[in-house]
C-alpha cells in the first residue's frame, strides 16, 4: 500500500466554480494512481496551497478572482519549479495556449476535452512531459521563423489579457473589477493596445478578434 501510495499523482485543483472541480474529482476518483489533494478558488489560494502539501501537478484554470492566470504561473514555476502545471480553460488554445506554455505551462487543455484526454495529458505531465496539440506544437517549434508576426502577439501578457476581455464586450469598469485593478490602469492598458494594434475604436479591436478566430 505505501508504495502504491507514493505512485500516485498529487493534484491540486485551482478553479473558481465548484461544480466544475466537483465533476473532476469524480471523474479523478474513478482512476487508482490519481489523487486530488486540495482545491483552490482564486491566484493566492493557489500560491498558499502549493506551499502545503507535496504536489505531482497543478490543473490551473486561467480566469480565476486576484491574480491572473499568467501572473499565478510565472510565480509558481519562479517558487516551485518543479511542479509541472496543466492549464485547463474554457478559452480555445489559439487565445492563450502559446503564452501560457512560453511563460512555464506544461500543457494546456480546453474545457471542452474529454476525461479520457484529460487523464492522458494529467498522466504525461506528471511524468515530466508535455502535452499540446500538433498545431500548438508547430507554431513553437517554428515561432522565432515568424517575422510578421499578427499585431495581437505584439501585446504584454496582462494588454492582451485586457484585449481578450474588451473583445467579448466588457466595459472597462468590468474589466477591472475581474483583474481586481482600478478603471484608470484598464483604460491605459487600452490606450497601449490601440496604439500597438493601429486602432481607434474597441469595435475595431471586437472586428479583429473575431476575423483572427479569438473568441
Amino acid at each position: 500500500m505505501i508504495t502504491e501510495c507514493k505512485s500516485k499523482i498529487k493534484i491540486l485543483i485551482a478553479d473558481d466554480h465548484p461544480l466544475f472541480r466537483q465533476g473532476l474529482k469524480n471523474a479523478f476518483s474513478e482512476t487508482p494512481d490519481i489523487e486530488v489533494v486540495d482545491e483552490a478558488v482564486n491566484g493566492n489560494d493557489v500560491l498558499g496551497k502549493v506551499r502545503e502539501h507535496d504536489l505531482s501537478l497543478v490543473l490551473l484554470d486561467i480566469s480565476m478572482p486576484g491574480k491572473g492566470g499568467l501572473e499565478v504561473l510565472k510565480q509558481l514555476k519562479a517558487e516551485h519549479p518543479k511542479i509541472p502545471v496543466l492549464i485547463l480553460s474554457v478559452y480555445q488554445e489559439n487565445q492563450y495556449a502559446v503564452r501560457f506554455i512560453k511563460a512555464g505551462a506544461s500543457g494546456y487543455l480546453t474545457k471542452e476535452s474529454s476525461i479520457d484526454t484529460l487523464l492522458e495529458a494529467v498522466r504525461k505531465v506528471a511524468q515530466g512531459g508535455n502535452y499540446a496539440s500538433a498545431d500548438i506544437t508547430e507554431k513553437l517549434a517554428f515561432d522565432f521563423l515568424n517575422i510578421d508576426k499578427p499585431l495581437h502577439e505584439l501585446l504584454s501578457d496582462r494588454e492582451y489579457q485586457v484585449f481578450s476581455m474588451i473583445a467579448t464586450g466588457k466595459s472597462l469598469t468590468e474589466i477591472g473589477k475581474d483583474l481586481s485593478l482600478s478603471v484608470k490602469t484598464i483604460s491605459t492598458h487600452r490606450t497601449r493596445i490601440l496604439e500597438k494594434m493601429k486602432m481607434k475604436k474597441n469595435a475595431e479591436l471586437i472586428h479583429y478578434a473575431i476575423q483572427h478566430e479569438l473568441l
